[in-house]
């Protein structure tokens, strides 16, 4: 599978503030991937440097197989990394014709662009009417009026309200299935869930996960467990090899494992340390709760 952006060893630094930490990551053709974190965590950053508006520090970045240079290879991409900058006074079309005169395109991108995201009836309506949630499918619009192999998005539903959320995810999940690659940097871990298939997990500027999403909830698990004796019980399991951590919570102890473990046989194991339990139960951590245990444990 081609690879579209390798990013290796990325540092950045403004004055005494490192805001990327050795960050390094592959975007492969045809999936969606997401760049998660609080604000403050890296994520534009990452993706100025990557655009050519933002020095790195150290490190690499290359642009399909390092075969063309960055400047070439920024004509195959399409971004929106800032709030969408079009003329108030101009129409929708008018302002598409302007970038398709700019980036020489051919005009008849428009129409079939404004399809997609749902604007087509409204081509003649200038930019100063559009609600922000349609002025930014008009951005979406014209970063894709070249038919871009990767398409970058800065929090793209950032103060939209819901409908105008649900819209451009939809969007999104569309020209994914065109086979248009997709680098979204948000904060919201429900974005991420529901439109991307990859993810990388940044906390400041130092990458936590990076992976399936799927795969980031997929993690060990862990057991909810009671006993008459607490302490006793908690003293035992610290022995187990697979156990990674122990949490006591109110009457349950909580244990979180570094290596797979079947209920029976840490039922098992306490049985033959004479330890008698009245409740054990093995949980998967959602993704909700593994993404905070990355974000706030380290």
């Amino acid at each position: 599978m081609e690879t579209i952006l390798t990013i290796q060893n990325l540092n950045k630094r403004y004055g005494r503030i490192q805001a990327l930490k050795n960050v390094s990551f592959e975007i492969k053709k045809g999936h969606v991937y997401g760049i998660l974190g609080p604000n403050g965590s890296g994520k534009s950053t990452t993706l100025g440097i990557v655009l050519n508006v933002v020095n790195k520090t150290s490190g690499n970045y290359n642009w399909f197989d390092g075969k063309i240079e960055t400047h070439e290879a920024l004509k195959k991409v399409g971004a929106i990394i800032e709030r969408p900058n079009f003329y108030p006074y101009m129409t929708a079309e008018e302002n598409l014709k302007l970038v398709c005169k700019i980036k020489n395109i051919n005009y008849s991108k428009i129409q079939e662009k404004l399809e997609l995201v749902g604007l087509n009836e409204r081509k003649d309506s200038k930019f100063s009417t559009f609600s922000l949630g349609m002025k930014q499918r008009l951005a979406i619009a014209s970063a894709l009026l070249n038919d871009p192999e990767i398409l970058i998005l800065d929090e793209p539903t950032n103060g939209l309200d819901p409908q105008g959320i649900h819209q451009i995810r939809d969007i999104i999940k569309q020209i994914a299935s065109q086979g248009t690659t997709i680098l979204l940097a948000s904060h919201l871990l429900d974005e991420v869930e529901k439109v991307c298939t990859h993810v990388l997990v940044l906390r400041k500027g130092e990458i936590l996960y990076t992976g399936l999403v799927d795969g980031m909830s997929a993690n060990e698990g862990f057991f909810e467990l009671q006993a008459d004796d607490i302490e006793h019980l908690i003293a035992v399991l610290k022995t187990h090899p697979a156990v990674e951590n122990i949490k006591k919570e109110e009457e349950k102890v909580l244990v979180y494992l570094k290596e797979e473990l079947e209920a029976k046989d840490l039922n098992r194991f306490l049985f033959e340390k004479n330890i008698s339990v009245s409740h054990l139960v093995k949980r998967k951590n959602s993704l909700e709760e593994q993404f905070l245990e990355l974000t706030e444990n380290k």
